[in-house]
């Protein structure tokens, strides 16, 4: 049987239903307050939460076990992530809520290309479709 910490379905699930209630909150929260400065209030928690979480788990290592190529896509990934933050809390302030998670969620499709191009993951004719119905039901909601 799979320990809870090993179910990768689970804690995406749980992935899922945090964004979603992210989406809500961060509409709320950026009404009377420019965007990017929203994102870095939102940061800040994030550090403090990631912080708690390492001294909780015990899960801190030295700085000198982790490999400059893990140190370079780490930095490149936060990168991506704050200008993601960026732009959705933008997109939030200006548009709808359903809306732009919506559009937002095209990062499954393009997460399922990227992984077959630089991952070189393959993905079976059930799961393309999937990413088909995705990036379908994406572009239905876009589009006026």
């Amino acid at each position: 049987m799979q320990s809870v910490s090993s179910n990768w379905q689970l804690w995406a699930l749980m992935s899922a239903v945090f964004a979603a209630m992210t989406a809500i909150l961060a509409k709320l929260g950026v009404e009377r307050i420019d965007p990017t400065f929203a994102t870095f209030i939102r940061t800040l928690v994030i550090v403090a939460v990631s912080g708690a979480f390492v001294l909780y788990t015990q899960s801190a290592q030295p700085l000198s076990s982790i490999s400059s190529r893990s140190f370079l896509f780490l930095g490149l990934s936060g990168l991506a992530t704050g200008l993601s933050w960026l732009c959705y809390f933008h997109a939030l302030k200006v548009g709808p809520v359903a809306g732009v998670a919506s559009i937002d969620k095209l990062s499954v499709v393009l997460v399922a290309g990227f992984g077959l191009v630089f991952l070189g993951e393959a993905l079976t004719l059930r799961q393309w479709l999937a990413i088909g119905l995705i990036g379908a039901g994406v572009l239905i909601f876009a589009s006026r």
